[in-house]
């Protein structure tokens, strides 16, 4: 196995030291490989989670009466968060750029449907643009940090891919609707429908550890999706942001929420292979 390149991150020195071990064949091989990809898709996740645990702390710690608004201190925090895992490598410059597209995708999206009524930021501070705290574009960051990290990590690869343009129009159409569906018809049934014809035979291949494994394109999006889901229960229950119904008190996100999730999840493809390409694993 060669060595990690130049400059690579520090995650790339460590996997290359645990896809070297050899654990005896049979259950335990499996079992490594299994704990393997745990550990590297919680890498993959680690700026989805430090953002997670900083909308849980301030919720229960942040103090009432600070003299700096809560929204604005996890903006910061968010900023800082980024600069510290290119500081100390844990990140590399081309996944900076992926999550630098999805924070302005995100903040445009999320200062429209604000305006729209269709979530709310309950608290006042100073970093915001309209209703949008400058925060909330991290978490789509977030999403699209991911997608970058597990891509390289994971050397995906995908037979039975469409023409690229094909899915570039997708997106396309996924992000109009996104905004159009406010004054036109919702042609979110369409969208799904033809997300399946484009996709229905194409796999993402990956590699844990020794061999190749694979699955469908559309399973891997769902089970992002409902990941991002989860995810998003805990950022409403710390109260960073409100759906209609919860200014009373917490309740689950709608689980209708999956399907924008899922569409949401072929914008992010489009923009990190765009922004990420199809390189090596780093």
């Amino acid at each position: 196995m060669p060595p990690p390149a130049q400059g690579a991150t520090r995650f790339a020195r460590v996997r290359a030291r645990l896809e070297a071990f050899e654990p005896r064949p049979g259950w335990r091989a499996w079992t490594y490989e299994f704990l393997l990809f745990g550990f590297k898709q919680g890498w993959a996740c680690l700026f989805g989670a430090l953002l997670l645990t900083l909308l849980l702390g301030t919720h229960y710690f942040y103090p009432a009466d600070a003299g700096l608004a809560r929204y604005d201190f996890l903006v910061i925090g968010a900023v800082l968060i980024q600069v510290g895992m290119l500081v100390f490598r844990l990140e590399s410059l081309e996944e900076a750029k992926v999550i630098l597209a999805f924070h302005v995708v995100g903040t445009v999206m999320e200062v429209f449907k604000t305006a729209h009524g269709s979530w709310l930021y309950p608290e006042a501070n100073l970093l915001r643009i309209g209703g949008v705290p400058l925060f909330s574009g991290f978490m789509y960051a977030a999403v699209g940090s991911y997608i970058a990290r597990v891509w390289r990590i994971f050397g995906f690869r995908f037979p039975g891919y469409p023409p690229r343009w094909t899915s570039w129009l997708l997106a396309a159409a996924i992000y109009v609707n996104f905004f159009a569906h406010h004054w036109l018809p919702d042609i979110r049934l369409g969208l799904f429908a033809a997300t399946a014809l484009l996709f229905w035979r194409t796999r993402v291949c990956f590699t844990v550890w020794r061999e190749e494994r694979w699955m469908p394109l559309l399973l891997g999006w769902f089970l992002v999706a409902l990941f991002i889901w989860l995810a998003e229960n805990v950022g409403t229950f710390s109260r960073a942001w409100m759906y209609p119904g919860q200014e009373d008190g917490w309740e689950l996100v709608s689980p209708a929420k999956l399907g924008a999730w899922y569409l949401l999840m072929i914008i992010s493809f489009v923009l990190v292979e765009a922004v990420h390409g199809r390189g090596n694993r780093s």
